[in-house]
């Protein structure tokens, strides 16, 4: 690899003075920008994000166990009693309780119900007259509680979140893609400044030797004043642009450190990524590795099931019948011991139902609804799913075009560097005007940055490629990341 001749002139001081200069390669900024840059830490924190909501769907499948008690509750109130011939009274009511609940829950994954197992007691001290303690114990009790007709949202959710983590995983490895292609850009928006300033110090100098031939020459009476004073013009043109791209070489040298989490103190020598994977890439090939491997066909997948679940969502509730059963025993006494020795049979079946005799069609205007959003859904996928695919084709074919660009950017780059010596030459034996040179001069700057400017172009494209397809085509191999070591 070549190392620009601008690194060279603007660290070399530094290198010398500070043997810990960086010499910093393409692959070794996107490294570290994966790493250590602010937009890779926001790409993580959205992982993060998206593997609890995942875990927390997990853990909906497995049985619940929980507590729940109330020690102690305390009242001292009056409150209304109906007496035997229907007229009220107020009696005193002062007593202290405690409670507790201690039950097992499950989703039952085929109907969408819920089953549990549980046991509790509830103690009661009277204390105003008659003062005494009253117990109730259940010490077992299976509870199912089972709606009909309705959506079952442990079955969709069942559908719809492993489609959701496995997009989220997928959106993250493209997500960190898209952080080494900001790495890019600001490691070419520095090279491309630093190949500017050493353009702007060479032209300072030859600028200045020029400057000290006219004015011989013109002492001599060989070249008029105004092509001296012209002359001195482009001497301060010149310095000019070298004190400008002094500026903008710092303050893009800047913003690359802190991309990359450096220090901006630090020395950095960037080496030029003139050394370019040997690929082809074929678009069939592609787009099969971006189904299989880009969050975009899980998005896809995900927001049809959501539209589907609206739909169920919207037809079930136009008839609700909801099923709760309960068996166990209780009991009753003063003391505990009783209170779990006679023991009496505890049964309760309920059969709710609820459905609209009259509502002006609203349930099914909300039914058509769903559907016509369903559809929307459909035919927006499907033109995303074309756009897709036709961007993917562009960026194939870009991306084989980019070498052969290249290639010619690097030709115009040797001729027109080539043919600013030669007028540089001619100038100097007095055979060529100055509007002749500074065109050349123009040309060849021109050149040099547009061949660094489709360098830029070409790795650009090809990470578009990497995180399009999550395809490493240099290394021939799926992109992927150890997701738990990660988190």
């Amino acid at each position: 690899m070549l190392v620009l001749a601008a690194a060279a002139l603007t660290f070399a001081a530094a290198a010398q003075a500070a043997p810990d200069t960086m010499r910093l390669t393409l692959d070794r900024a996107v490294a570290m920008a994966r790493v250590r840059s602010v937009a890779a830490a926001q790409t993580l924190d959205e992982l993060r994000s998206a593997y609890w909501q995942y875990r927390t769907y997990r853990a909906e499948l497995l049985p619940e166990v929980s507590l729940k008690a109330t020690a102690p509750s305390y009242a001292k109130r009056y409150s209304s009693y109906q007496n035997a011939d229907g007229s009220f009274s107020f009696v005193p009511n002062d007593n202290l309780a405690f409670s507790a609940e201690l039950a097992v829950t499950q989703r039952i994954w085929p109907t969408g119900g819920t089953v549990s197992l549980s046991t509790s007691l509830d103690f009661m001290r009277q204390l105003s007259e008659p003062r005494g303690n009253q117990i109730m114990s259940v010490p077992i009790a299976l509870t199912l509680n089972q709606p009909l007709f309705a959506a079952n949202d442990i079955k969709w959710k069942r559908r719809i979140e492993p489609v959701r983590y496995a997009e989220a995983r997928a959106q993250f490895i493209t997500d960190t893609e898209e952080v080494a292609m900001q790495a890019i850009t600001y490691f070419f928006n520095c090279l491309i400044a630093r190949e500017d300033h050493d353009n702007a110090l060479q032209n300072l100098a030859n600028a200045e030797k020029l400057y000290t031939v006219a004015e011989a020459k013109h002492k001599m009476g060989q070249i008029s004043r105004n092509d001296l004073l012209q002359i001195e013009m482009n001497v301060l043109t010149a310095r000019a642009a070298a004190s400008s791209g002094e500026s903008t070489l710092k303050s893009h040298a800047f913003q690359l450190a802190s991309f990359l989490g450096l220090d901006p103190s630090q020395a950095i020598e960037l080496v030029d990524p003139s050394r370019l994977p040997d690929i082809a890439v074929n678009y069939d090939e592609a787009l099969e590795y971006a189904l299989r491997y880009n969050p975009f066909a899980d998005n896809l997948k995900r927001r049809q099931l959501e539209a589907d679940y609206d739909v169920a969502k919207a037809k079930d509730a136009m008839r609700e019948i909801n099923i709760f059963a309960q068996v166990g025993y209780s009991g009753t006494d003063s003391r505990f011991g009783d209170a779990y020795s006679r023991l009496r049979g505890n049964q309760v079946v309920e059969v709710g139902f609820a459905i609209p005799i009259l509502d002006w069609g609203k349930r099914r205007a909300a039914v058509k609804v769903s559907e016509s959003r369903r559809e929307l859904v459909a035919n927006t996928l499907r033109k995303e799913a074309l756009d897709f695919n036709s961007n993917l084709f562009v960026l194939v074919e870009r991306f084989n075009n980019q070498r052969e660009q290249l290639r010619l950017a690097e030709r115009a780059t040797t001729i027109a560097e080539v043919r600013y010596a030669t007028n540089v030459e001619t100038f100097m034996v007095g055979r060529l005007s100055t509007l002749d040179l500074n065109d050349s001069q123009t040309s060849k700057d021109n050149a040099r940055r547009t061949y660094f400017e489709r360098l830029y172009d070409y790795w650009l494209y090809y990470y578009q490629l990497r995180s399009i397809t999550l395809f490493d085509f240099a290394g021939r191999c799926p992109i992927d990341a150890d997701i738990e070591a990660v988190l």
